[in-house]
């Protein structure tokens, strides 16, 4: 089983997400792990979102990247562009996959409505099941998966 990392920049919302969403589609494949290079905590929106999509991230914690330093992982998937420039470096032989998605906080920053406002992490929520649902595939690839 592979074990894989999503790291973003607070672990607060894409990178749960991701970990949700290979633990729901995957688990038969991927052992999914998510952390950030600062801790923000639970994103409410994001909870709920996956919630309406049938996936329960409630026991998911928001957590520093430094908490999963023992852990040997095989691929570590970055999930933003900061969380890509401040990588850190893996034990074992984990191999970076730099895949980013917007920022659903930042988009709904813009909302007029709190419909308006879920619906950013509505469509982030869906993009990252779309790319969940191509691994461990992608992840095998030559690196960058659009």
């Amino acid at each position: 089983m592979l074990k894989v990392l999503f790291l973003c920049t607070g672990n607060s919302c894409r990178s749960q997400m991701a970990e949700g969403w290979a633990r729901h589609l995957k688990s038969d494949s991927i052992e999914a792990y998510s952390a950030g290079v600062a801790t923000h905590g639970m994103n409410p929106h994001a909870v709920a979102v996956m919630a309406e999509a049938g996936v329960d991230i409630t026991r998911q914690h928001s957590k520093h990247v430094d908490a999963l330093a023992d852990v040997e992982f095989d691929y570590v998937v970055t999930v933003c562009d900061n969380a890509a420039e401040s990588c850190p470096t893996f034990r074992g032989a984990a191999k970076v996959v730099h895949r980013p998605f917007d920022d659903p906080p930042r988009l709904a920053r813009e909302a007029a409505s709190e419909d308006e406002a879920l619906s950013s992490y509505r469509r982030v929520r869906d993009e990252i099941r779309d790319y969940v649902a191509t691994l461990p595939q992608a992840l095998e690839g030559d690196g960058d998966v659009e």
